[in-house]
């Protein structure tokens, strides 16, 4: 018999069953404590949503909390390619800095913490500056196939175009876009010297108009364009109706027979006295399934030029510009050199909230596109980066002999990029807060 071993049987089975009982022990302590984290998350959650509707900003809330869902579904996806590679996943995190609320499940940590500028997800061995257990080794990134990888790197983008997707597929479908290919009036006017001409023509509100003279509207300006053209001339309007489509001709009054105090030039354009804007139109469900790919596309290619544009000597002096003159990048082509901090963030969902669901799923789809390129910029710490890496490593590595890249001597770069990160941070607050934006959705 070794030494330790127990020859008597009674004593082995009460040893056994005292390790049991301290497992169940256990066992009932942690599922105690994750009914009491999921107790305070909820309280938490409560008095956060009663506060939002005593100052009336709920519906900035819900849209901020979906930009928050947004960020984890990100993380999700580095979470789940990871798990699904067997590696090793430590924490899953929203927030950066201090602990707010936490539990476990399995070897993985779950929470909140103080700073909600992001979230995370820690996958062991990252790299080979990291230290870990040697029964971890088998289960560290660095040491999973190229293919694995690359899909944990690319995972998280990979969800935020996965999102966009799904956000067009609900404005086509079930919200609606703007047809910028006709003409809604949203009111008819009502001069004090005459009858407006519109009145006269018995153009009504919700009357949309498609066509001028027979030939089809390109936008809203088409039609005006026309209109001004056309003084006291007679001009026949393709209008729908109640789902038919009729002609109403209307004859354009001089803008200076009704208006006073307008430039000679101003004063002979033609007007009809109505208010228009681009109505809203859904599209079939089978054709919102395939439409948002060249939309998504569009984007895509737009936000890499913009990027470019942003990073480029040209672009970094009109920056810095715009720091020295910031009261001209409220609003038309200054806005366009400007970052969004969270601060602008939240105020812009603030202005999509009062606007409607189409301005929020625009600004939601608006916010994928963007993180979901930026994020695959091929530079650490991005997951662009990681991608780059991985790459290199299996280009390096021979058969039996895989190469792991010296983390050491790109943390010069990585600091840079974090460095740059945190100036376009702290520089897109100040412009954020001293000189907002104008509003884009009003």
């Amino acid at each position: 018999m070794q030494k330790g071993e127990i020859s008597d049987p009674e004593v082995a089975k009460e040893k056994l069953g005292s390790a049991n009982g301290e497992q169940e022990v256990d066992l009932a302590q942690t599922r105690g404590q994750l009914w009491r984290n999921l107790a305070r998350a909820a309280l938490l959650v409560a008095a956060v949503a009663g506060l939002a509707v005593y100052l009336h900003i709920s519906k900035t809330l819900l849209v901020v909390l979906a930009i928050v869902v947004m960020i984890m579904v990100h993380e999700l996806g580095h979470f789940a390619t990871a798990k699904w590679s067997n590696m090793k996943v430590t924490e899953y995190f929203l927030g950066f800095g201090p602990k707010l609320w936490s539990f476990r499940h399995g070897e993985t940590e779950y929470g909140i913490k103080a700073i909600p500028a992001g979230g995370y997800v820690k996958i062991v061995g990252m790299s080979n500056l990291e230290e870990i257990a040697p029964e971890d080794e088998a289960r560290a990134y660095r040491n999973a196939s190229y293919p694995r990888r690359l899909a944990v790197s690319v995972a998280g983008s990979f969800m935020h175009f996965v999102m966009a997707y799904i956000i067009l597929v609900i404005l086509f479908a079930f919200v609606g876009i703007a047809d910028s290919s006709k003409a809604q009036v949203v009111s008819v006017a009502s001069f004090t010297s005459a009858k407006a001409p519109a009145a006269l023509a018995g153009i009504r509100p919700g009357d949309v108009i498609y066509s001028v003279d027979g030939v089809r509207l390109d936008n809203i300006d088409t039609l005006i364009t026309d209109i001004q053209a056309s003084p006291n001339k007679l001009v026949k309007l393709g209008v729908e109706r109640n789902g038919a489509n009729i002609t109403i001709a209307v004859t354009p009054v001089p803008a200076g027979t009704v208006e006073s105090k307008l430039s000679p030039a101003d004063a002979k354009k033609g007007i009809i006295g109505v208010k228009l804007t681009e109505p809203i139109a859904t599209t079939g469900i089978l054709s919102s399934l395939g439409r948002p790919f060249s939309v998504i596309w569009g984007y895509t290619t737009a936000t890499l030029s913009a990027l470019g544009s942003h990073f480029s000597p040209t672009g970094i002096k009109q920056y810095v510009s715009a720091l020295q003159h910031p009261a001209s990048t409220t609003s038309g082509a200054g806005a366009s050199v400007r970052f969004e901090s969270p601060v602008g963030i939240v105020r812009l969902a603030s202005q999509a909230a009062s606007v409607g669901l189409g301005a929020v799923l625009t600004l939601l789809f608006s916010i994928n596109i963007f993180v979901g390129v930026f994020n695959m910029v091929p530079l650490l710490p991005l997951d662009g980066g990681h991608v780059l890496v991985a790459t290199y490593e299996r280009i390096r590595s021979r058969k039996n002999k895989p190469y792991h890249a010296d983390m050491m001597k790109l943390m010069p770069v990585t600091y840079a990029v974090l460095a740059v990160i945190v100036l376009l941070g702290v520089t897109a607050l100040y412009l954020d807060l001293t000189h907002p934006l104008a509003n884009p959705f009003g």
